[in-house]
C-alpha cells in the first residue's frame, strides 16, 4: 500500500501533547500551575477532522488539568494522559476498539512516541521532532509542533479526500 492511499483510510488521529499540540514548553506560574500554550489553527483542526468522521484521540505520557480542558473544549472524547508506554497501551486500544492499523494516523514528535508510531498506518512529526521520530514517519510536516503542524496534517487529510471546504462549510457556514 502507498503511503499517500493510506490518508483516505484514516478514521482515528491519535495526537501527543507536549512538542504536538503544544510548542513542548512546560510552563509553571509562582504557585506551581502548569499553563500550556495551545494553538487555535490546531483546535480548528480538530473539530475539521470530527466534521469528517475522524475521532481525535489524546495520548500523552504526561498529566495535566490543561490537557483535561483544552480536550474538553475540543469535545474530544478519547483523552488518555500519564500513559508511561504508549506503545502497549495503544496495542490494546487499537485491539479493544477493533481499528485496523490502517485506520489510525499517531501524531507525535519525540521518543517515547515511536513504539506507538510503528503500531499505526500512518506515522507523522512536526518539523522540530527528534530526528529518529522523523526517520520512521510517513509524513514530516513543514509545521513545528504548537505552530499548527496537526492543522497541517488534517488539512492533507481533507484535501486528499476533496472534503476540505465541505468540512469548513458544516463547521463556520
Amino acid at each position: 500500500m502507498k503511503v499517500v492511499e493510506t490518508l483516505e483510510l484514516i478514521r482515528w488521529l491519535i495526537l501527543d501533547v507536549d512538542g504536538t499540540m503544544t510548542d513542548g514548553g512546560i510552563y509553571l506560574d509562582g504557585n506551581g500551575l502548569e499553563i500550556k500554550k495551545f494553538t487555535v489553527q490546531d483546535g480548528a483542526a480538530v473539530l475539521l477532522a470530527k466534521a469528517a468522521g475522524i475521532e481525535p484521540v489524546i495520548l500523552t505520557g504526561r498529566e495535566s488539568g490543561c490537557v483535561s480542558k483544552r480536550a474538553g473544549e475540543l469535545g474530544i472524547r478519547c483523552v488518555f494522559q500519564n500513559v508511561k508506554n504508549k506503545k502497549e497501551f495503544l496495542i490494546r486500544f487499537l485491539e479493544e476498539h477493533q481499528i485496523p492499523p490502517e485506520e489510525a494516523a499517531y501524531v507525535g514528535d519525540d521518543l517515547n512516541d515511536l513504539g506507538a508510531m510503528r503500531c499505526v498506518g500512518t506515522a507523522v512529526c512536526p518539523q522540530n521532532a527528534a530526528k529518529q521520530v522523523k526517520s520512521c514517519c510517513s509524513y514530516v510536516l513543514s509545521s513545528r509542533g504548537g505552530e499548527g503542524a496537526v492543522r497541517e496534517f488534517v488539512e492533507m487529510i481533507l484535501e486528499k479526500r476533496g472534503i476540505l471546504d465541505e468540512c469548513a462549510e458544516k463547521l463556520w457556514g
